[in-house]
């Protein structure tokens, strides 16, 4: 960990100058200048002056950040094919998440099976193509440029119903794919 520069992200965060920080902690602008720039290091009673003074305190300070991962390839899509569907799953795991969003190219007349009812709601966008979205008995149109959503309550797929390739984003929460 670097002290010095999580002290001065600390005092950047809330918008203050290295002598304003100084003066709440009753030291000098110079020492908060050596702690920032890791010349200098505090005692345990000095940090957590400082701690106080930036409203946090040593076990917040010291707690280990999530190396959460933000960003996801095009090497690391998931994707399997079968009988006119290509699911490209975005986020490896997503199981573990709130939500799955997977990519799904549909193939002229080619459907996803039909899912059963579940808990949850699903949202689409389509970026080329039209499809049709069927929700128990009925369907919903929609094209390039618009979104569809709707609870998972009823039996719903849906289906390429043009003459040319259809993709969209599909989003489901929780999780079903």
């Amino acid at each position: 960990m670097d002290l010095g520069e999580k002290i001065k992200r600390m005092r950047h965060q809330k918008n203050l100058t290295q002598e304003e920080l100084a003066d709440r902690c009753e030291l000098t602008k110079g020492y908060i200048s050596q702690l920032e720039n890791n010349l200098n290091s505090p005692s345990i009673a000095t940090l957590t002056d400082i701690l106080a003074a930036l409203g946090s305190n040593l076990s917040e300070f010291f707690r280990e950040e999530k190396g959460e991962k933000v960003v996801f390839t095009q090497e690391e899509f998931i994707e399997k094919e079968e009988n006119g569907v290509i699911f490209r799953w975005l986020i490896p795991n997503a199981q573990k998440n709130m939500m799955e969003p997977v990519s799904i190219e549909l193939a002229p007349g080619a459907s996803t099976a039909e899912d059963f009812p579940h808990e949850g709601e699903e949202f689409g966008f389509v970026t080329e193509g039209r499809i049709a979205v069927r929700l128990g008995k009925k369907e919903y149109l929609c094209k390039k440029g618009e979104a569809f959503y709707y609870s998972a309550s009823l039996p719903h797929a849906v289906i390429n119903r043009g003459k040319n390739a259809a993709k969209f984003l599909w989003i489901s929460t929780p999780p079903n794919f």
